[in-house]
């Protein structure tokens, strides 16, 4: 006597993965579990809706099992399906990178929004490129350099400005260090910003994902924002922004470095959608 073999359609898979993925302690587990099995099958989410009944093959399921194994262990889901959106821009990302999000857009925002007359803008620690290649695509009329210290980082970016059709150069390098002799119209920056003792409290996919080096700010979170602003005046010119994104509750010590730093020609600060003071930049 033959068994029939057990049918795993996609509303019965759906709804194994979100119990399996709240047992795992992930937020969203069925939205997550949608987007995952859209990736397998090719889908977007309205064609999911209306194939409720459709039958996994064995390829599939293989394909979207190592999915989920992976969501569980707490990988990012960014990792897992490789990209992220940024300001209405599609994004490769790999470990290599932070994942961009969505904070980081008012950073791009409040720079598009002061470099109308600038010629060139420096991106330090480009990562995926999110910021460099969205104020390319903001300012046209702008050269836009980034820097990374990784050359995994900026192989990731490199491919993300060319998929975007965005024209940047990217240097690797410590901050300013390829940069000897150049002055710029504006730098911005998403530096390194958590403190040492806080590495170990962030949430399963940061603390164990993604770049380490890209998130540890020293001992107070603001070691590179001292030495960014301690050097920015020779690489800016006359009447150059230096804009950053800050932590939560960083922002007055960052306006605080900056306006004691020479940026004192004009400053501001500018909240994110959930009402902390994201960005914070100074004019010299």
């Amino acid at each position: 006597m033959t068994t029939t073999p057990e049918k795993w359609d996609v509303l019965k898979v759906l709804n194994w993965t979100k119990g399996y993925l709240a047992e795992k302690g992930v937020e969203n587990p069925r939205l997550e579990a949608e987007w995952m099995l859209c990736d397998a099958l090719s889908l977007d989410r309205v064609g999911l809706y209306l194939n409720f009944d459709k039958p996994l093959s064995d390829a599939e399921l293989a394909a979207y099992r190592g999915m989920v194994a992976r969501r569980g262990k707490r990988e990012p889901l960014q990792y897992i399906l490789g990209t992220q959106e940024f300001m209405g821009l599609e994004f490769r990302v790999t470990p290599a990178v932070l994942i961009p999000r969505h904070d980081t857009e008012v950073l791009v925002t409040e720079a598009a929004k002061r470099g109308g007359a600038a010629k060139s803008i420096l991106d330090i620690g480009t990562g995926s490129g999110c910021v460099a290649v969205a104020l390319a695509k903001a300012l046209p009329q702008c050269e836009v350099s980034s820097v990374d210290v990784s050359g995994e980082a900026l192989t990731v970016a490199r491919g993300n400005a060319e998929a975007n059709g965005a024209a940047v150069q990217f240097f690797e390098g410590s901050l300013f260090e390829p940069f000897a002799g150049r002055r710029f119209d504006m730098v911005v920056s998403n530096p390194p910003y958590i403190p040492n003792h806080e590495m170990a409290t962030l949430q399963p996919e940061v603390r164990g994902f993604e770049p380490a080096g890209a998130l540890d700010g020293g001992a107070d979170g603001l070691d590179f924002y001292r030495s960014i602003v301690g050097a920015a005046p020779e690489y800016l010119n006359a009447g150059g922004w230096l804009i950053f994104e800050v932590g939560a509750g960083q922002a007055p010590q960052v306006l605080g470095l900056l306006k004691t730093g020479g940026f004192t020609e004009e400053t501001f600060t500018q909240t994110d959608p959930a009402g902390i003071e994201r960005v914070v930049g100074g004019r010299l």
